[in-house]
Protein backbone atom coordinates (compact mmCIF):
# COMPACT_ATOMS: atom_id res chain seq x y z
CA UNK A 1 0.00 0.00 0.00
CA UNK A 2 0.94 3.92 -0.25
CA UNK A 3 2.39 6.07 1.90
CA UNK A 4 0.71 9.29 2.29
CA UNK A 5 2.00 12.23 3.04
CA UNK A 6 0.00 15.19 5.19
CA UNK A 7 0.75 18.63 5.62
CA UNK A 8 -1.67 20.03 8.42
CA UNK A 9 -1.27 22.73 11.31
CA UNK A 10 0.16 21.96 14.41
CA UNK A 11 -2.45 24.45 15.77
CA UNK A 12 -6.17 23.05 15.74
CA UNK A 13 -7.72 26.25 14.12
CA UNK A 14 -11.00 27.69 15.45
CA UNK A 15 -13.74 25.06 14.02
CA UNK A 16 -14.91 21.21 15.13
CA UNK A 17 -14.29 20.59 11.64
CA UNK A 18 -10.89 20.64 10.74
CA UNK A 19 -10.29 18.28 14.08
CA UNK A 20 -12.72 16.04 12.78
CA UNK A 21 -11.05 16.24 8.63
CA UNK A 22 -8.06 15.12 10.69
CA UNK A 23 -9.57 12.46 12.81
CA UNK A 24 -11.42 11.19 9.48
CA UNK A 25 -8.44 11.35 7.27
CA UNK A 26 -6.15 9.61 9.96
CA UNK A 27 -8.53 6.65 10.37
CA UNK A 28 -8.91 6.32 6.62
CA UNK A 29 -5.59 6.27 5.88
CA UNK A 30 -5.38 3.47 8.30
CA UNK A 31 -8.55 1.37 7.21
CA UNK A 32 -7.62 1.58 3.79
CA UNK A 33 -3.97 -0.10 4.71
CA UNK A 34 -1.98 3.10 3.76
CA UNK A 35 0.99 4.55 6.07
CA UNK A 36 0.21 7.81 7.29
CA UNK A 37 3.59 10.41 6.67
CA UNK A 38 3.82 13.70 8.48
CA UNK A 39 5.79 16.27 10.61
CA UNK A 40 6.01 13.53 13.83
CA UNK A 41 4.34 16.57 16.13
CA UNK A 42 1.73 15.85 19.21
CA UNK A 43 -0.09 18.67 19.09
CA UNK A 44 -2.60 20.44 16.95
CA UNK A 45 -4.19 18.91 13.80
CA UNK A 46 -1.26 16.71 13.35
CA UNK A 47 -1.50 15.30 16.61
CA UNK A 48 -5.11 14.78 16.06
CA UNK A 49 -4.24 12.73 12.52
CA UNK A 50 -1.46 10.79 13.85
CA UNK A 51 -3.49 9.57 17.01
CA UNK A 52 -6.21 8.42 14.27
CA UNK A 53 -4.48 6.49 12.61
CA UNK A 54 -2.60 4.83 15.31
CA UNK A 55 -6.04 4.18 16.59
CA UNK A 56 -7.40 2.53 13.17
CA UNK A 57 -4.27 0.18 13.50
CA UNK A 58 -2.07 2.19 10.84
CA UNK A 59 1.87 2.71 10.79
CA UNK A 60 2.35 6.40 11.39
CA UNK A 61 5.69 7.95 10.41
CA UNK A 62 6.96 11.30 11.92
CA UNK A 63 9.99 13.56 10.71
CA UNK A 64 10.80 16.34 13.00
CA UNK A 65 13.89 18.48 13.45
CA UNK A 66 15.91 18.08 16.72
CA UNK A 67 15.05 21.51 17.77
CA UNK A 68 11.56 20.58 17.77
CA UNK A 69 11.75 17.50 19.51
CA UNK A 70 13.69 19.27 22.36
CA UNK A 71 10.86 21.76 22.72
CA UNK A 72 8.72 18.66 23.40
CA UNK A 73 6.76 18.67 20.80
CA UNK A 74 7.13 15.38 19.52
CA UNK A 75 4.62 12.33 19.27
CA UNK A 76 6.55 9.62 20.79
CA UNK A 77 3.91 6.83 20.18
CA UNK A 78 4.40 6.66 16.17
CA UNK A 79 5.40 3.48 14.47
CA UNK A 80 8.99 5.45 13.75
CA UNK A 81 9.88 8.96 14.55
CA UNK A 82 12.71 9.96 12.42
CA UNK A 83 14.83 13.23 13.68
CA UNK A 84 16.79 15.38 11.27
CA UNK A 85 18.85 18.34 11.51
CA UNK A 86 16.97 20.89 10.01
CA UNK A 87 13.29 21.72 8.61
CA UNK A 88 14.84 21.35 4.80
CA UNK A 89 16.03 17.78 5.74
CA UNK A 90 12.30 17.67 7.09
CA UNK A 91 10.67 18.12 4.35
CA UNK A 92 13.21 16.06 1.65
CA UNK A 93 12.61 13.15 4.13
CA UNK A 94 9.38 13.22 4.33
CA UNK A 95 8.98 13.55 0.40
CA UNK A 96 11.53 10.49 -0.03
CA UNK A 97 9.36 8.59 2.31
CA UNK A 98 5.49 9.27 0.46
CA UNK A 99 3.79 7.99 -2.69
CA UNK A 100 1.13 11.07 -2.66
CA UNK A 101 0.77 14.22 -0.73
CA UNK A 102 -2.08 15.82 0.98
CA UNK A 103 -3.13 18.93 2.49
CA UNK A 104 -5.04 19.93 5.52
CA UNK A 105 -5.69 23.17 7.01
CA UNK A 106 -2.78 24.35 8.48
CA UNK A 107 -0.94 27.59 8.57
CA UNK A 108 2.08 29.10 7.07
CA UNK A 109 4.18 25.76 7.41
CA UNK A 110 1.47 24.11 5.40
CA UNK A 111 1.82 26.29 2.61
CA UNK A 112 5.32 26.48 2.22
CA UNK A 113 5.40 22.78 2.35
CA UNK A 114 2.10 22.09 -0.10
CA UNK A 115 3.80 25.06 -2.79
CA UNK A 116 7.77 23.01 -2.72
CA UNK A 117 6.40 19.85 -3.16
CA UNK A 118 3.71 20.55 -5.96
CA UNK A 119 6.87 23.19 -7.44
CA UNK A 120 8.94 19.85 -7.24
CA UNK A 121 6.29 17.80 -9.36
CA UNK A 122 6.43 20.78 -11.84
CA UNK A 123 9.98 20.92 -12.36
CA UNK A 124 9.79 16.66 -12.96
CA UNK A 125 11.80 15.95 -9.19
CA UNK A 126 8.68 13.83 -8.66
CA UNK A 127 5.37 12.78 -10.37
CA UNK A 128 3.67 11.39 -7.00
CA UNK A 129 -0.29 12.94 -6.68
CA UNK A 130 -0.97 15.40 -4.53
CA UNK A 131 -4.01 17.27 -3.52
CA UNK A 132 -6.02 19.58 -0.86
CA UNK A 133 -8.13 18.25 1.67
CA UNK A 134 -10.77 21.59 1.37
CA UNK A 135 -12.47 20.75 4.66
CA UNK A 136 -15.20 23.31 5.49
CA UNK A 137 -14.13 25.57 2.44
CA UNK A 138 -11.00 26.13 4.12
CA UNK A 139 -9.01 25.99 0.43
CA UNK A 140 -11.76 27.40 -1.38
CA UNK A 141 -10.16 30.98 -2.07
CA UNK A 142 -6.97 29.48 -2.37
CA UNK A 143 -8.37 27.26 -5.21
CA UNK A 144 -9.83 29.89 -6.50
CA UNK A 145 -6.41 32.08 -6.86
CA UNK A 146 -5.28 29.43 -8.34
CA UNK A 147 -7.74 29.04 -11.01
CA UNK A 148 -7.28 32.69 -11.42
CA UNK A 149 -3.42 32.62 -12.31
CA UNK A 150 -4.37 30.14 -14.99
CA UNK A 151 -6.75 32.97 -16.34
CA UNK A 152 -4.16 35.31 -16.50
CA UNK A 153 -1.58 33.38 -18.39
CA UNK A 154 1.14 32.76 -15.41
CA UNK A 155 0.20 29.07 -14.67
CA UNK A 156 -0.96 26.27 -17.35
CA UNK A 157 -4.08 24.14 -16.80
CA UNK A 158 -2.08 20.78 -16.72
CA UNK A 159 0.17 22.34 -13.99
CA UNK A 160 -3.07 23.65 -11.66
CA UNK A 161 -4.39 20.32 -12.63
CA UNK A 162 -1.88 18.63 -10.67
CA UNK A 163 -3.12 19.93 -7.42
CA UNK A 164 -6.34 17.94 -7.11
CA UNK A 165 -8.55 18.88 -4.33
CA UNK A 166 -11.82 17.23 -3.07
CA UNK A 167 -14.31 17.98 0.13
CA UNK A 168 -13.92 14.89 1.64
CA UNK A 169 -11.17 11.93 2.97
CA UNK A 170 -13.10 9.31 0.84
CA UNK A 171 -12.82 11.53 -2.64
CA UNK A 172 -9.46 12.84 -2.13
CA UNK A 173 -8.10 9.27 -1.17
CA UNK A 174 -10.36 7.70 -4.17
CA UNK A 175 -8.67 10.17 -6.57
CA UNK A 176 -4.69 9.59 -5.28
CA UNK A 177 -5.07 5.62 -5.21
CA UNK A 178 -6.33 6.19 -8.87
CA UNK A 179 -2.94 7.96 -9.91
CA UNK A 180 -1.25 5.40 -7.60
CA UNK A 181 -2.09 1.97 -9.25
Amino acid sequence: MARICVYLGSREGNTPAFRQAANTLGNAIASRGHTLVYGGARIGLMGELANAALEAGGKVIGVMPDHLVEREQAHFGLTELIRVPNMHERKATMAANADAFIALPGGIGTFEELFEIWTWGYLGLHDKPMGLLDTDGFYAPLLSFLDNTVSHGFLTQATRDMLMDAPTSAQLLDALEAQLS
